[in-house]
């Protein structure tokens, strides 16, 4: 026993995790000071203090996935983050993988407000305002799984290359990663896309998108990237799910005339799979058409099940486009059911059955935005119990249908998200009339 207590008394031991504070009165008074001082290691947390603070921060340290480094902001009694404010990119994960960053608002980065080349990053509790380039980019190099939860976006992007949230990953070394993408109000666009994501596999769960300069949402394939060993235009197919977002595409912030493109943008092709479930999909531009799915270059499937597709304002609403299509397989692969559309919208797929429409789907109060149903919206239990897809291209792991309710407009409180009601059938649309949200009201 003493000997084996030698031995084990010889061996080398982790490190305990230890906690850093920032902030005046700390060691610590910025960022900055603190990461050019200590060599953070797996487990790490650093809590920032409220108040004001430069941007231009360099993450070059590494968690792992037992035990990610963790940098939290910390709340005043107001309820306000911590402000990381200006530099080139506000804040910076340069392959800093397995990282927690929660709990700050930041602004004012000239190219980048949050710029991620790293994987297994989770960004959570986030205000990212007022960025005049990226809000949040993540490159095609290096970055991998990423999650992106609980969050605003807002007033940022410029121009028509510039977008609130520009998302990619590295295919070659990262195989298989994925951007989980959930309960955000991303909105007010000033530039690009509200979303843009090249990314491998993107599951866009439980958001509201409103107002975007451009699309609300471009989910398309990589940017050619032959110089990387190993990569090709058909090295992988990128899938995107859609489930129980809101999604307004609304004037004056919007004169253009589509909602969403899926399969390529000119540069890069999907190839993939698109399923979109209980989506709430409200056009209020005055610009006529709109077309709210842009089919674009090389994409494999589309199917639509359980969405609210409604035109709220005068004008043509084109369910889909396809001039510009091409179907990787050969051959169209479309799906659908139990869609609600406007009466006398047009190009309507023919491949969906179940297709209900009409004037008005009878919502609370569409010119506030309060887009749930009243109790005798013909959404009631009218959606399709299994959204499945067809056999022949199957959507990879699908969620089958929504489990929670999007926030309202706001941001939400991480942990407060409120579940939707199991009832079978469903209502159509990512908003329910269940789980008492005619009485709680809409804020």
């Amino acid at each position: 026993m003493r000997r084996l207590a030698l031995i084990l008394s010889l061996l080398p031991t982790a490190a305990a995790a230890e906690t850093y504070r920032v902030g005046a009165g700390w060691p610590h008074t910025s960022l900055q000071s603190l990461l050019a001082e200590v060599d953070l290691q797996p487990g790490d947390v650093v809590e920032v203090e409220p108040g004001s603070y430069a941007g231009g921060v360099i993450l070059q340290r590494s968690g792992t996935d037992a035990s990610p480094i963790v940098i939290r902001g910390l709340r005043d009694g107001l309820g306000q983050r911590p402000l990381l404010s200006g530099g080139t990119n506000t804040f910076e994960f340069r392959r800093a993988d397995h990282v927690v960053f929660e709990g700050f608002e930041l602004t004012g980065g000239s190219s980048r407000c949050v710029f991620v080349h790293a994987r297994d990053v989770v960004l959570r509790d986030l205000l990212v305002r007022d960025c005049p380039g990226q809000g949040i980019l993540s490159a095609d190099l290096d970055t991998g799984n990423l999650t992106l939860e609980y969050s605003e976006i807002r007033s940022s992007g410029g121009g028509s290359f510039q977008h609130a949230l520009y998302i990619q990953s590295d295919e070659v070394s990262n195989p298989g990663s994925v951007f989980r993408m959930r309960f955000n109000y991303v909105h007010s666009g000033t530039g690009g896309n509200l979303l843009k994501s090249r990314h491998e596999r993107n599951l866009i769960h439980y958001n509201w998108f409103e107002g975007a300069w451009f699309h609300e949402l471009e989910l398309i394939g990589p940017d050619p990237n032959f110089q990387q060993p190993g990569w090709t235009p058909e090295l992988v197919r990128e899938d995107s799910e859609l489930l129980g977002n809101v999604i307004v595409h609304s004037a004056p912030l919007n004169p253009f005339g589509a909602v969403m493109r899926l399969g390529g943008d000119g540069t890069g092709q999907s190839r993939g799979r698109y399923r979109l479930v209980n989506n709430t999909i409200l056009v209020s531009a005055t610009v006529s058409p709109v077309t709210v799915l842009r089919l674009f270059e090389d994409l494999e499937a589309v199917e639509a099940h359980n969405n609210l597709i409604w035109r709220s304002t005068p004008g043509e609403l084109r369910i889909e486009r396809t001039v510009e299509a091409v179907w990787a397989a050969g051959e169209r692969r479309a799906a659908g059911s139990n869609n609600w559309i406007n009466a006398g919208a047009t190009i309507v797929p023919a491949e969906w059955t179940g297709t209900l429409s009409g004037v008005d789907p009878a919502l609370a109060d569409p010119a506030a935005l309060d887009l749930r149903p009243t109790e005798s919206s013909p959404l009631i239990a009218a959606g399709n119990p299994m959204p499945t897809s067809p056999a022949a291209w199957p959507f990879p792991s699908p969620t089958l249908l929504p489990q929670f309710l999007p926030p309202l407009r706001a941001w939400l409180e991480p942990g407060s998200e409120r579940p939707r009601s199991s009832v079978s059938p469903p209502s159509i649309g990512a908003l329910d009339d269940t789980g008492g949200i005619f009485a709680d009201g809409f804020e």
